[in-house]
């Protein structure tokens, strides 16, 4: 059978004046993702699959969202507010290409999932004109309530407009629905605004499909995958089911979170096997993780990329554009940014490592600094393969330092160092010759300093 081709129209021209905020409601986060990117990535993909977002005017924060995530979507201003309906009817031009099934979301749910669009279009394939999609409510107040004969749905009746019995009724309106493509001009077309406020509303369409003889249908999901974000207590609820779903997902692959509830993740988190998160760690966008890694505790992860069998903190920070190698390690109160740590490399404790590339099995001591900005430019730091910083250096960008190459303690490095040297570089008054006489020593015998 040819698989049906489909139009799903993303509503997202709501201010969103509860949320209290200058950003437009759709794109405030969660799990370090707006609200419109989750819909977005919801929505049907692939070949037969078009996508429109009604956006509102001098909103181009929105289209700018839109055309990162979905480049694909067409975008389309509803210059007044009107109603549900007249907000469809900015997309008449997509519409009017008639797809077979007509999708109808809004921005501001960013739970709802894939499956619940799959399973909202098998009644369009089997005839029905119309689909909506509803839930039990714990608390009904306020909800249009969904009245059936049958499993035919009859009427959406707002809260205020239900007689005593009707405001008995559980089965609540979520507001998505899907309708018959080739039948959807026709049936919003026919919704008038003879109403208080003079505005058309889409839940009329199911009256107008009763008038016209066709069928219209519900299907019901839970009533946390349709919360809709209006204000920010509700952001926040929306975030907490979003990270129990991330939890749990991530338990069911295999990844050890010794105290779930504590950990907070992003939507595209990705993570190898054998891999254990210790209690209060927080993971940002952009992050993979891979076999066997450990992460302890009060440990804070954005944009990175970590490999196999890493040791991470407890208390490490780990900003944009961080890669570890292999058995790599970051321990206590160290922080990175868009740094390169290759394989084996240690950076044990008290350092700042940033614009920097780290080379295999080098070691930095306690209290290392590369020191990336003058003032004016960032500069980059390069520690070869096996070299040896001590505690309490810092390194002046741009510097190289060579493979092999040993930094005694308490050092200021400004210039290259070649591989295999030794450089101790500090001022008059706190040079201390031992720990350089000590690693002669060493070296002497053959035996490899401390690492530290």
């Amino acid at each position: 059978m040819t698989a049906r081709s489909s139009l799903t129209v993303v509503l997202a021209a709501g201010e969103g004046t509860r949320m209290r905020s200058a950003l437009p409601k759709v794109l405030h986060p969660i799990a370090s993702q707006s609200l419109l990117a989750h819909v977005l990535d919801a929505a049907p993909h692939g070949a037969g699959a078009a996508l429109a977002v009604v956006v509102g005017p001098n909103h181009q924060a929105v289209s700018d969202e839109v055309a990162r995530i979905r480049p694909d979507a067409a975008t389309f201003i509803q210059a007044e507010r009107l109603g549900t309906a007249h907000a469809v009817l900015a997309a008449r031009e997509a519409i009017a290409r008639g797809a077979d099934d007509l999708l109808i979301a809004f921005g501001d749910t960013p739970l709802i999932s894939a499956e619940t669009f799959a399973r909202m279009r098998a009644p369009l394939a089997k005839g029905a004109a119309l689909t909506v999609l509803g839930f039990r409510a714990a608390d009904p107040t306020g909800y249009g309530r969904l009245l059936l004969e049958g499993d035919h749905l009859v009427a959406i009746r707002e809260h205020d407009d239900a007689t005593p019995e009707e405001r008995k009724v559980t089965l609540c309106n979520a507001g998505v629905m899907a309708f018959d493509g080739r039948l959807a001009l026709e049936i919003i077309d026919k919704i008038g605004n003879a109403n208080s406020k003079r505005e058309y509303y889409l839940v009329d369409a199911v009256a107008i499909v009763r008038e016209m003889g066709l069928e219209a249908v519900v299907i019901e999901t839970s009533e946390d995958e349709v919360r809709g974000i209006n204000n920010k207590a509700q952001l926040a609820e929306a975030e907490a089911v979003m990270q129990a779903r991330l939890r749990q997902a991530a338990l069911d692959a295999g990844v050890t979170l010794i105290a779930p509830e504590t950990v907070f993740l992003s939507a595209d988190t990705t993570f190898g096997s054998d891999v254990t998160i210790e209690p209060f760690v927080v993971i940002g966008p952009g992050v993979s993780i891979g076999d066997g890694t450990v992460v302890h505790s009060f440990t804070h992860i954005v944009q990175s990329s970590i490999g196999k069998n890493v040791q991470l903190g407890p208390y490490a920070r780990m900003r944009p554009g961080t890669t570890m190698g292999d058995g790599s390690k970051l321990g206590n109160f160290v922080e990175t940014k868009a740094a390169t740590i290759e394989a084996g490399a240690k950076v044990n404790h008290l350092s700042y490592v940033g614009d920097a590339h780290v080379g295999a099995k080098a070691n930095l001591g306690a209290g290392t600094i590369t020191c990336n900005y003058d003032g004016f430019t960032k500069n980059k730091t390069i520690i070869g393969a096996g070299a040896f910083i001590g505690t309490n250096t810092s390194l002046v960008a741009p510097v190289k330092i060579g493979i092999g190459a040993y930094i005694g303690s308490g050092s200021v490095i400004t210039r290259d160092v070649p591989d295999d040297a030794m450089a101790v570089e500090r001022s008059p008054q706190s040079i201390r010759e031992g720990g350089a006489t000590r690693y002669r020593e060493l070296k002497t015998k053959g035996r490899k300093p401390k690492e530290g």
